[in-house]
């Protein structure tokens, strides 16, 4: 099995779609990555992936909208086409197996510095350190 692992931002709301009485939400995510090139300067690529979500659990679907931050993780598909114009084209699909939102873009502009509010407080902390309070407990004696 391959597993494809993406964190990256909706570029559009989720659309629930029913086929073959299934039910699928799509939502595409884009990921972008800071790099420099060999001259030095900065560059960006972003990596759009269209999902698809195969789940009778369509009660995240309103929750998906343009610019909110998300996990998603499944099984990737390359997609092979030609365009209009006679030329090769490619993109890449993922039939996801799980999402977990992260944040989203906040509307009045109050953020925590990076452009998102956060998750959800209820939000379950995945961490392998006690705590205490709010202070981590460290048992190491150095």
């Amino acid at each position: 099995m391959i597993k494809l692992q993406v964190i990256g931002n909706l570029g559009k709301d989720c659309v629930v779609n029913t086929v073959n009485g299934k039910n699928v939400m799509n939502f595409t995510v884009a990921h972008t990555e800071k790099f420099k090139d060999s001259t030095g300067a900065q560059r960006e690529k972003t990596i759009w992936v269209d999902c698809a979500y195969w789940s009778d659990r369509t009660a995240i679907a309103p929750y998906l909208k343009k610019g909110t931050q998300v996990y998603v993780e499944g099984a990737p598909e390359i997609r092979t086409y030609t365009t209009q114009d006679g030329k090769n084209g490619a993109s890449l699909s993922l039939r996801v197996l799980s999402i977990q939102l992260l944040g989203s873009r906040s509307a009045e502009g109050s953020t925590n510095g990076g452009g998102y509010t956060s998750a959800p407080a209820a939000a379950p902390q995945m961490s392998n350190e006690p705590a205490i309070g709010n202070d981590v407990v460290d048992d190491l004696p150095f």
